[in-house]
C-alpha cells in the first residue's frame, strides 16, 4: 500500500491516523516558552512522567530565568537530581537563563537565531519551543522523531538538520509542529527503539519498516 502513494501522500497519512489517536501536544508540562524550554533541557536521556515529576516542584521555587540565573548551583542540581545528568543540567539551565536575563530581558525570544545562540540549546529545543509555545511551525528532530521518519522512508538522513529538511518539504507548514509531537508519541509508545510493535502500529500499513527486523 505505501508504495502506491508518494511520500507526501503518506506522510498526509500517516497524519491523519495519528492525530485521531494521540495529542497533538508534547508530553511535557509547561505553560510558558520558559518553562517549556526548561523541561526540555531536562527531558535529554529522561522520560517525560520524570520530569513533569520534577518540574511541579521545581517552577514554584524559580519561576522565571533570572531566579535560575542567581540560584547557586549546588540547589540547581539538588532540584534536578533525579533528571539524571544533574550536574551537566543544571550548569546548562544555570548559563541559558543567565544569557536569557543578559540579553533578552529574562524572556525566552521567539526565533531559531535567537533561541541557538543561547549556550546548550539547539535546533532541536529551538524548534520545540517555537512551535508549541510561539505557534511557529518547525520541525523538530529528537530521537523519536528521527527514528520513525526512517522506518517510514520520509529521508535517508541520520543528521537532524538533513532530516529536518526533508521533513519541512513533505508536511505542510500548519501541520509541522504537530506531527513531530504526534511521531514523539508513537515512538514512545508503539516505534520503540528495540522491538518495535510493528503488528499493533496504527500506520503498519504506511510503513515500508526500513531497518525493521
Amino acid at each position: 500500500m505505501c508504495a502506491a502513494r508518494s511520500d507526501q501522500e503518506r506522510a498526509a497519512a500517516v497524519d491523519a491516523v495519528l492525530r485521531a489517536l494521540y495529542p497533538e501536544t508534547p508530553a511535557l508540562t509547561f505553560h510558558s516558552p520558559f518553562t517549556l524550554l526548561v523541561a526540555a533541557i531536562l527531558a535529554a536521556q529522561c522520560t517525560d512522567e520524570r520530569v513533569n515529576r520534577v518540574t511541579r516542584e521545581l517552577f514554584p521555587r524559580f519561576p522565571d530565568a533570572r531566579s535560575l540565573a542567581e540560584a547557586p548551583l549546588a540547589e540547581i542540581e539538588n532540584a534536578i537530581h533525579s533528571t539524571g545528568f544533574f550536574r551537566q543540567k543544571a550548569r546548562t539551565l544555570k548559563h541559558c537563563c543567565q544569557a536569557l536575563v543578559e540579553r533578552f530581558g529574562g524572556e525566552v525570544p521567539g526565533s531559531v537565531e535567537a533561541l541557538t545562540s543561547i549556550p546548550g540549546i539547539g535546533r532541536k529545543t529551538a524548534n520545540l519551543v517555537l512551535g508549541n509555545s510561539f505557534g511557529i511551525p518547525a520541525v523538530f528532530v529528537d530521537t523519536h522523531v528521527k527514528r520513525i521518519s526512517h522506518r517510514l522512508g520520509f529521508t535517508p538522513h541520520t543528521d537532524p538538520d538533513r532530516i529536518e529538511a526533508d521533513l519541512t518539504a513533505l508536511v505542510p507548514t500548519e501541520r509541522r509542529t504537530a506531527l513531530s509531537n504526534l511521531f514523539t508519541h508513537l515512538g514512545r509508545r508503539v516505534c520503540v527503539a528495540r522491538r518495535p510493535q510493528c503488528p499493533v502500529c496504527p500506520v503498519a500499513q504506511l510503513c515500508p519498516k526500513i531497518g525493521v527486523r
